[in-house]
């Protein structure tokens, strides 16, 4: 790839970055600056900036560092939570993570050690999503426990904090985020109504949906955007 082409493509990079992390506020998942996004470029990580509104965000403020987490591009620091992102990147095939503080998940969290599988869609997920341990955010610590929480899944819940998701662009791990939101809050719906408790799918049955799920949508469409549905089916191309 010449200078030039790379130079593109960190520059479009960077839009998607803004632009989800834009969303991510828009859309209630995360309130002021919390939260987070990143794509990887190559040997690069592009990640929102700490501290910074995302509507200030402009083509000049793009934050880049290399896989060890060394700043290469930009003046502003990386998020603090830099160390989950790196993490990610490191240990799946992710090309974009996406971090929220959303409510409903953020309160499922605090009562499961995984979220009961009460929609289809967690097969779209890897299985049901687990949930990570308590630890201070921005540590290696909370790195760690969140890595363990994404075996085999492309989203994970952090204990009293929120979200993790990944996919292969900005759109479906955002998407992938919505959907986990959207799923937390159907279980929470359904468990507040005593005595009834909320029928949960089988072992059988999602995994007939995980080979359902794979031949969704029209053949030869990206993955991700706005296909409307139920949030993830086919936002997320599943």
């Amino acid at each position: 790839m010449t200078d030039h082409a790379r130079q593109d493509t960190i520059e479009q990079a960077w839009q998607d970055v803004v632009a989800t992390a834009r969303r991510t506020a828009a859309e209630g998942l995360v309130v002021g600056t919390s939260g987070n996004v990143s794509v990887r470029v190559g040997d690069l990580v592009l990640v929102t900036p700490s501290g910074v509104p995302y509507d200030r965000l402009g083509p000049r403020d793009v934050v880049a560092v290399d896989l060890d987490g060394r700043q290469t591009i930009g003046t502003l620091a990386p998020t603090s939570e830099l160390p989950l992102h790196l993490e990610v990147y490191r240990n799946t095939p992710a090309a974009a993570v996406v971090h929220t503080h959303a409510v409903h998940a953020t309160a499922v969290s605090t009562l499961v050690p995984e979220l009961p599988p009460i929609h289809y869609m967690t097969a779209a997920l890897g299985g049901p999503v687990r949930v990570a341990p308590y630890a201070l955010y921005g540590t290696p610590e909370l790195a760690r426990a969140m890595l363990a929480a994404l075996r085999d899944r492309t989203a994970c819940l952090l204990q009293n904090h929120g979200t993790v998701a990944y996919g292969t662009t900005p759109a479906e791990a955002y998407d992938r985020t919505a959907q986990l939101e959207w799923m937390c809050q159907v279980w929470l719906t359904a468990s507040s109504v005593p005595p009834l408790t909320p029928r949960l799918l089988s072992e059988e049955e999602l995994a007939s949906a995980a080979t359902r799920l794979t031949t969704y949508g029209q053949p030869g469409l990206p993955r991700g955007g706005d296909s409307g549905g139920p949030p993830g089916e086919a936002q997320g191309g599943m």
